[in-house]
C-alpha cells in the first residue's frame, strides 16, 4: 500500500467525485427516457387549415393585404397549418363580421378581415351589426395609413371646393366609412355628393369609375391605391381629394384631412372621430371565446411575419406599404373607439343623419 489507494481500490479524488457524477448520470438517464415536452397549440394546429374570412370581393386592398400576410404567416405558425382564403362579401363586410362573431369557428381555425370602420359603426348604433367589435380578438394590422376620396380625372375635379359646385355620383361598399365620408361633407362643407352604396368591395368600385357609373370613390387608403392601382396613379387618372386620418401622410402633403376643414369645433371633434378607424388599417382577428394561447400563437405568429425578409420582399413586389400594429395594440385602439363619450357621438350620428 503506498498509501495513495482507498480500500476500494479507487483514488481518493476519484471516489470524492463519484456522487456528483452519479447525480448527473442518473438525470441524464432520465432525461433521455423521457419524451420532450409536448406543445398543446402545436398539436392542435398540426395538419390543419385555418380559413381566412375577406369581407370584400377579390383584388381590392382588404384581399391582397389579408393573402400576402397569411401566407407568409404559415411558417411562423406552431405546427405550420395552412391559411385558406375565402370571400364573403356583402354589407360593407359586415356579412363576413357577422358571421365571425356569431358563428365561426371559436377554436382558433378561423380568422377575418373586414371594414376598419367596424367599432365605429357600432358605436353609432348602426342595426346591421350584430356583435361588440371590443370582443373580438385582434391579431394585428399590416398597415396603418390614411383613407382618401378620389375623383375620376374626367370629371375635371381636383379638389374638393370644386366638388361643391356640382353634383357628383359617389360609390361606395356599404353603410360605412366609403359611404360616411362624403355624407359628413355633405352634411357639414357643403358638397352634393350622390352617394350609391352596394359595391361588393373595393375593386368593383374602381370599375365602376373607369365605365363611367359614378364619379367618386368614397374611401380607399394611399397605400391600396399605390398597391393595386399603381398605373392610375402614374397615368394621373385619379385625383385625391381629401385624406382621413390625424396626421396628413407625408405622400400627400398638400391634400387636406376631412377635420381640418370645418371651422366649427364640435365638426371637427365629429370628424376626428370618424377618421381614427384608419390607424386600424387591414385588421386581422379573430372571433371572441377563442382560446387564450392560440391567439398568443396568431399575433407571435403575425409579429414574427412582419419582419419576416420573404414577407417584406413580397409586399415590395406587390407594392404594399407597410406600418403594422400588433394585436395588442390594435386591441386597445378599438375598445377606445368603442367607448367614446355619448356628446361627440351623437354629433357625428346628426351629420350622418342617423337617429
Amino acid at each position: 500500500m503506498t498509501g495513495l489507494s482507498a480500500q476500494d481500490g479507487s483514488t481518493p479524488g476519484a471516489r470524492l467525485a463519484s456522487p456528483a457524477i452519479a447525480a448527473a448520470a442518473v438525470a441524464a438517464l432520465l432525461a433521455a427516457g423521457l419524451p420532450a415536452q409536448a406543445d398543446p397549440v402545436e398539436d392542435y394546429y398540426k395538419g390543419k387549415s385555418i380559413e381566412v374570412i375577406i369581407g370584400y370581393s377579390s383584388g381590392g386592398g382588404y384581399d391582397v393585404y389579408a393573402r400576402v400576410v397569411t401566407r407568409h404567416m404559415t411558417n411562423h405558425m406552431p405546427g405550420k397549418p395552412t391559411f385558406v382564403a375565402r370571400q364573403m362579401p356583402g354589407g360593407g363586410s359586415r356579412i363576413a363580421a357577422n358571421f365571425l362573431y356569431n358563428i365561426a369557428n371559436k377554436e382558433g381555425l378561423v380568422i377575418g378581415i373586414v371594414d376598419q370602420s367596424l367599432a365605429l359603426s357600432q358605436v353609432l348604433g348602426e342595426p346591421n351589426i350584430k356583435l361588440d367589435a371590443a370582443k373580438f380578438l385582434c391579431i394585428g394590422n399590416p398597415i396603418s395609413d390614411n383613407n382618401t376620396m378620389s375623383a375620376w380625372h374626367t370629371t375635371g375635379v381636383t379638389s374638393w371646393e370644386q366638388a361643391k359646385t356640382k353634383q357628383l355620383s359617389l360609390g361606395a361598399t356599404g353603410n360605412n366609412t366609403s359611404a360616411w365620408y362624403g355624407m359628413s361633407m355633405n352634411a357639414m362643407l357643403g358638397t352634393k355628393f350622390k352617394i350609391i352604396m352596394g359595391y361588393p368591395g373595393g375593386n368593383d368600385v374602381n370599375l365602376a369609375l373607369e365605365k363611367g357609373e359614378v364619379d367618386i370613390r368614397g374611401s380607399n387608403s394611399w397605400a391600396s391605391w399605390k398597391g393595386t392601382r399603381p398605373q392610375w396613379l402614374a397615368e394621373k387618372k385619379i385625383n385625391v381629394l381629401v385624406q382621413f386620418g390625424l396626421i396628413r401622410d407625408p405622400e400627400l402633403p398638400d391634400v387636406p384631412l376631412l377635420m381640418e376643414l370645418p371651422t366649427d369645433p364640435d365638426d371637427r371633434a365629429a370628424l376626428k372621430l370618424l377618421s381614427a378607424p384608419t390607424t386600424i388599417g387591414r385588421p386581422l382577428f379573430a372571433p371572441p371565446g377563442v382560446p387564450a394561447d392560440r391567439i398568443k400563437a396568431l399575433r407571435a405568429a403575425f409579429d414574427a411575419t412582419m419582419k419576416d425578409p420573404a414577407f417584406i420582399a413580397e409586399a415590395k413586389a406587390n407594392k404594399l406599404d407597410l406600418q403594422p400594429l400588433s394585436g395588442v395594440e390594435l386591441q386597445k385602439i378599438v375598445e377606445e373607439i368603442v367607448a367614446t363619450p355619448p356628446h361627440v357621438v351623437q354629433r357625428l350620428k346628426t351629420a350622418l343623419e342617423m337617429k
